[in-house]
């Protein structure tokens, strides 16, 4: 059973490769995904706005702030699924 730092890790590393994947598919399904990186958009506008910075980082911010939106939702599904195997194992 994995501790909960190490479902912490997996559960960024999952999100990371989430966000990493939808910003690749963006220009080759013509923004058909762009409402799944809504957080991490709104999060680059406004540092766009607050700033006016460069587009790399938006770019990377808005990567960022997706990887732990999906990195949370990943966690509490490990978070979830260590709690049952758990629950399974002690009733055996």
């Amino acid at each position: 059973m994995l501790s909960v730092k190490a479902n912490l890790i997996v559960a960024l590393a999952i999100g990371a490769i989430i966000s990493a994947v939808l910003l690749v598919l963006e220009p080759v399904t013509d923004f058909a995904f762009l409402s799944w990186e809504w957080v991490g958009i709104s999060a680059a506008y406004l540092f766009w706005g607050a700033t006016g910075g460069s587009t790399f980082v938006g770019i990377a911010i808005c990567w960022v702030v997706n990887a732990l939106t999906y990195g949370l939702g990943a966690f509490a599904i490990l978070i979830v699924l260590s709690a049952l195997r758990r629950q399974a194992s002690s009733t055996t």
